[in-house]
């Protein structure tokens, strides 16, 4: 995608702030002293703070019907636990596909101000949800029933002068240093890459025998089922984002769960357990051998501060003067043995 279809998709007030910058010749960024010093260690340097928002209306989580009582009924099998990639609509698949695409448009919006500002790609993103105020907003059961949510990321953009400009930005949540590791390794972030998965068990007998309190310290495997379907099969969707992007891994930086309890449409008085797993990385592949290979051997740092630097001369000359006052009365005895020996 090029620039200039990049700014089709940009307000008229970023693209009014964007020229402004570009005018000044100025930057700002989120890095640090240390990430910046890391940046341009390896030929990059930041061209400003870039940011990417989309706010959406979730009217509705999943259908009003038990998705273990659906399946029961369609298939005539036992289902207790279901994930969204299944694609029933009970289970959450319209919500978890609304989460993939308020996440892509916001990072899609954040990858256009850092085209406008003519940078290579970004590093150091941040991505949130939270609330976004709305008049006459009900809440439901659910986290995103009936709610109004914004999503926004947020990075650093950077660029390596000379080089030839990309077709598209990369993205990244690697700070500084780690960019600049990846890179002296022959590696280069492609994307943000997303793994998102919902979770949805309802309750079993076995479920409620082994939760109730007199039985005592045992594990709920209704429970543990629950979470371990839905991480997997959030890491399962992870890994096809990164197939999507066309890189050869994946380094990972959040894995964050969620668990609620729901009250079950389908069943009067019974409930529903809820896991939301959302794992973000760094879709990476390699571009060149290891740049490291070729460096000398490590060299000594002389420290660029006086008052240390006097210290430890001071320190030189305390440890000489002690290792002189161990050796002088051995010298002296050495001195007085020859003398005997020549008299005799």
């Amino acid at each position: 995608m090029s620039a200039p279809r990049f700014d089709q998709v940009l307000p008229a007030a970023a693209r009014a702030r964007l020229s402004e910058i570009n005018a000044s010749g100025t930057w700002a960024s989120a890095l640090s002293t240390e990430e910046f010093a890391a940046i341009k260690s390896v030929g990059f340097e930041p061209v400003g703070q870039v940011l990417g928002a989309a706010v959406y209306n979730i009217g509705f989580g999943s259908s009003k019907e038990c998705p273990t009582y659906c399946e029961r009924r369609v298939y005539k099998l036992p289902v207790y636990t279901m994930v969204s990639s299944t694609g029933v609509w009970a289970a959450y698949g319209p919500l978890v596909s609304t989460l993939y695409e308020a996440r892509r448009r916001a990072i899609a919006r954040m990858s256009a101000e850092c085209a406008a500002l003519g940078g290579h790609g970004i590093i150091g993103v941040s991505l949130e949800v939270g609330p976004f105020p709305s008049a006459g907003v009900q809440r439901g059961s659910s986290p995103y029933a009936n709610r109004a949510v914004e999503f926004k990321a947020i990075g650093t953009a950077v660029r390596a002068p000379g080089a030839v400009r990309l077709k598209r930005p990369f993205t990244s949540d690697v700070s500084g240093q780690e960019f600049a590791k990846l890179i002296m390794a022959g590696l280069v972030p492609v994307s943000l890459v997303l793994g998102i998965s919902i979770g949805v068990r309802h309750d079993d007998w076995l479920k409620r025998g082994q939760s109730r309190w007199t039985v005592g310290n045992v594990e709920v495997k209704g429970y543990t089922e629950l979470v371990n379907r839905t991480r997997a099969d959030a890491r399962n969707e992870l890994m096809l984002d990164v197939s999507r992007v066309h890189a050869e891994g994946v380094v990972v930086k959040r894995m964050d769960l969620r668990t609620s309890k729901e009250r079950c449409e389908a069943v009067t008085g019974g409930h529903d357990h809820r896991a939301e797993v959302t794992i973000v990385g760094t879709a990476i592949t390699q571009f060149t051998g290891d740049r490291r290979a070729a460096q000398g051997p490590s060299l000594a740092v002389l420290s660029l501060d006086p008052e240390r630097r006097a210290a430890q001369r001071s320190q030189a000359r305390q440890d000489h003067r002690q290792t002189i006052q161990v050796l002088e009365p051995e010298r002296q005895d050495n001195e007085q043995d020859a003398f005997n020996a020549s008299e005799e």
